[in-house]
């Protein structure tokens, strides 16, 4: 088998993750640096809307069932592939996947939507404004309903030793700008640093890689998913 590979996205992703990694010919060793915290959120009353857009998978996958019901007969813009399919899980049905990317999205939308439109936005807590602005700015109503909320994971030294082992990592797979700086902060700690020194930190977009200006082994996707990842691995 190959190098390790640290995988640090939240549960359950991190578990489908570590399998494809394995197929690959690599050793998967999970340590999620961030957590997701499902939030109560239902339809805004009164609301009527022409689409939803949907920023994650995170966002359908702990969206209320009343309010997945509400809005099954409209189009769904999902910001890349892997949210597409978790709208298809949860019966979906008139979904338009993005490239990845939550600014292509909105200019996707803008292609396809008049100005007028109403978009529900389902999305996290933590998130950039540039979705909301950008179709904002072509003179749609886009209405922001938080499912989830994104914090980081502590450890004990003693949990990081027991989670990570003695051997160094080849790869690290960086997939959001919180769990980077996460990461930033982990190979300051003594107890793990060294297994760090020569990893390559794969990063999903150039906004994940920037709290890691100061370290070595930085390498960005060409596309924000998780295929042109795994490409990186080994390069």
């Amino acid at each position: 088998m190959a190098g390790r590979v640290l995988i640090t996205r939240p549960e359950p992703g991190a578990a489908r993750t570590a399998k494809r990694v394995e197929g690959l010919g690599f050793e998967p060793v999970r340590l999620p640096l961030t957590e997701i915290c499902p939030l109560s959120a239902g339809l805004p009353a009164g609301g009527v809307f022409d689409a939803v857009a949907a920023s994650s998978a995170n966002a359908i996958r702990h969206a209320d069932q009343s309010l997945l019901r509400a809005v099954a007969e409209l189009p769904v813009f999902a910001v890349g592939q892997g949210t597409a399919d978790a709208a298809d899980r949860a019966g979906l049905t008139n979904i338009i996947a993005g490239p990845g990317d939550a600014g292509d999205l909105a200019r996707l939308m803008k292609r396809q939507m008049g100005r007028g439109s109403r978009v529900l936005y389902l999305c996290g807590r933590v998130r950039m404004e540039t979705f909301e602005a950008t179709l904002s700015d072509a003179g749609m109503e886009v209405m922001p309903v938080e499912i989830y909320d994104t914090s980081t994971v502590d450890y004990t030294d003693d949990e990081l030793k027991a989670m990570l082992g003695k051997e160094p990592f080849e790869n690290v797979l960086l997939y959001s700008h919180m769990a980077a700086g996460a990461f930033g902060k982990l190979t300051d700690r003594s107890v793990v640093s060294l297994l760090f020194l020569r990893s390559r930190l794969v990063c999903m977009s150039g906004r994940v890689a920037k709290p890691l200006v100061s370290l070595d082994g930085v390498r960005v996707a060409a596309h924000p998913n998780e295929e042109a990842m795994l490409a990186l691995l080994g390069r």
